[in-house]
């Protein structure tokens, strides 16, 4: 199989990567897929690191936000609020593990966004947030 990713004017082309693949997916491939996605819904906007940025820090259902176990900032170590669980940095400039395996990246939007919204992330929202992480620095 043959996957070809446009992202941020590159082409990005894979052949047959998978979970169990020696060889992990990028941030910027896993960037790639999610637009993919978004591209096909409806009113599509660019993804915005600025609109990803509101959103991981807005308090949404259940006074939560993406930063209350993620902190302010994404480069650190956070805490998971009601295990107090570490949670290692969730910038990929921080923690390079971050958003190389598409399959664990929708398992934990899934989940995160479930918790934080009471329903599933869109698209758009997803690709806001990965653009924001992916401006973080160390």
């Amino acid at each position: 199989m043959l996957r070809v990713f446009f992202a941020f004017g590159l082409v990005v082309t894979t052949a047959g990567l998978t979970a169990n693949s020696a060889f992990a997916e990028t941030p910027v491939e896993v960037l790639a897929a999610i637009k993919a996605e978004a591209s096909a819904t409806p009113g599509f906007q660019e993804f915005s690191a600025a609109r990803g940025e509101k959103f991981f820090k807005t308090k949404h259902n259940h006074d939560l936000s993406c930063s209350t176990c993620h902190t302010d900032n994404p480069a650190a170590q956070g805490k998971h609020s009601e295990t107090d669980k570490i949670i290692k940095p969730l910038a990929p400039a921080a923690n390079e593990e971050r958003f190389t395996d598409m399959k664990k990246v929708e398992k934990w939007f899934k989940r995160n966004c479930n918790d934080v919204l009471d329903r599933e992330c869109t698209a758009q929202e997803k690709g806001d947030v990965l653009a924001y992480l992916l401006t973080v620095k160390k």
